[in-house]
């Protein structure tokens, strides 16, 4: 806490010294989109150069004194919520002054840029973010306020301040879509295979949801594998688990897992279990940009696996839902897909 205050004290200081000096203010932020600042780690993922370029928030400049004053306002509330050990959500905050604020999108992007300006992880600022994953199967925990809490009963909405992690899993499957997520649970997949952890991030995850993947694997240190779709959007999100994202790369060794793997739907299986050609999906302008944006990116040359089969959807310009797999069978994917997967290596 002593070192948040001392961070942002910092700040002001310098805020009231430029006006003592009758200088304008400015703020001082990483360039966090540019990929110029970013370098690719096979340890770590995608992470922040040291020599990054900066950009000024200025309070004599239109275009960004609106944003100065807000990152000032959010770092006041920051202050106080540190000093009264209270928290906030980023959504408490955003509601706080919606007139002020303007959409939910800058205050989630102002926080952002705060935590990386003062070096602080986002969770020692107080402020929380609505959890949207959820976890289930053979794991069980103690939350923050001494809930204990077992996973094996059913889907949990993923926590962060959690201890006393126990688990017998052998692997964790982190799953792209809720829809499939439930449909595994339905199954019994989690008792029916060897015992195992689910994790859903219900599309791209959110902080909590990579912070609990991540803690799974310092903790256990048991395989991890992904199931997303066969398209440009599931790689993308399993890149985001894997190797992080360009925005928060100033947090990459926190968040990323670099050991995971890519079980399914691998777009070569799309053949190997000759699915019906009227059952795929055909790619939109928006798919192939997407993916010519992915095999361009860093991490894909060290994968030729991943490589190989970017090129098959690249070739074939069809993309294929998870669900596509029922098709074949109603339960195919709980029954026959990832057992075989499992049981014969089938990952890349």
């Amino acid at each position: 806490s002593s070192e948040v205050l001392e961070a942002i004290e910092k700040v002001i200081e310098d805020v009231l010294k430029s006006l003592a000096e009758k200088r304008a203010p400015v703020l001082t932020l990483a360039n966090r989109s540019d990929w110029k600042n970013i370098e690719f780690k096979d340890s770590v993922g995608l992470q922040m150069i040291p020599s990054y370029t900066t950009k000024q928030i200025r309070s004599d400049c239109p275009r960004t004194a609106p944003k100065f004053a807000l990152m000032l306002k959010i770092l006041s509330m920051i202050y106080k919520m540190v000093q009264s050990n209270s928290y906030a959500t980023k959504r408490d905050i955003y509601y706080s002054d919606t007139l002020l604020f303007g959409s939910q999108s800058v205050v989630d992007n102002i926080i952002n840029d705060i935590s990386c300006m003062l070096k602080i992880p986002r969770r020692s600022l107080h402020i929380l973010s609505t959890t949207k994953g959820f976890v289930a199967g053979n794991l069980s925990y103690t939350e923050e306020d001494g809930t204990k809490v077992n996973c094996t009963c059913g889907a949990t909405v993923c926590s962060l301040n959690i201890k006393d992690l126990n688990s017998h899993a052998k692997f964790v499957l982190i799953v792209e879509k809720d829809a499939t997520f439930q449909r595994l649970l339905d199954d019994d997949f989690c008792i029916k295979a060897s015992p195992c952890i689910m994790i859903t991030g219900r599309g791209i995850p959110d902080l909590n949801t990579r912070l609990l993947v991540r803690k799974l694997w310092d903790t256990l240190q048991i395989p991890i594998f992904t199931l997303m779709d066969a398209d440009p959007h599931g790689v993308e999100i399993m890149c985001i688990y894997k190797y992080g994202s360009v925005s928060m790369s100033f947090e990459a060794q926190h968040l990323t897992v670099p050991c995971i793997k890519w079980l399914g739907l691998l777009p070569s299986d799309i053949e190997r279990l000759n699915i019906q050609k009227d059952a795929l999906i055909p790619f939109t302008k928006q798919d192939q940009n997407k993916l010519a944006s992915l095999q361009k990116r860093p991490y894909i040359a060290c994968q030729p696996m991943w490589k190989k089969e970017l090129e098959i959807m690249a070739a074939s310009k069809m993309k294929a839902e998870i669900q596509v797999l029922t098709s074949l069978s109603s339960d195919y994917l709980s029954r026959v897909y990832l057992p075989n997967k499992l049981q014969f290596r089938g990952w890349i």
